[in-house]
């Protein structure tokens, strides 16, 4: 877990662009949309847990993720349902999920259905 935040150069993004180009990107954003939070009826890829994916051209994933709070019921849980959900997808030799809270959530990352989903729209 990634619990000492490294000053960041000046202009860097705070969560680094994910690989959407490559042709399991979507096998994995789909393997997690099958996985929910136990409190919130919503999806943790809606709901803007999940920060980066990179994906190597052997297919290791490694996922960058967070929770909504830190206090989480599920902190120790997740990534390993993350992980299983994603190891699934046909092409992916590897899975890595690692924990951040550095940017920490917000309900501004949700996508406009979870937001419609929870009644925030």
């Amino acid at each position: 877990m990634n619990t000492q935040a490294e000053p960041l150069p000046e202009g860097a993004p705070l969560i680094q662009p994910s690989d959407t180009e490559h042709p399991l990107f979507d096998g994995v954003v789909e393997a997690c949309r099958t996985v929910y939070d136990p409190e919130i009826p919503v999806n943790i890829y809606d709901l803007g847990l999940i920060y980066t994916i990179r994906i190597s051209d052997e297919g290791d994933v490694k996922i960058l993720m967070t929770l909504t709070a830190p206090g989480c019921p599920v902190a120790g849980e997740m990534p390993e349902w993350v992980q299983n959900a994603v190891e699934a997808v046909g092409g992916v030799r590897s899975v890595d999920v690692e924990m951040t809270f550095d940017p920490q959530w917000g309900m501004d990352m949700m996508s406009e259905e979870a937001r419609l989903e929870l009644g925030f729209m």
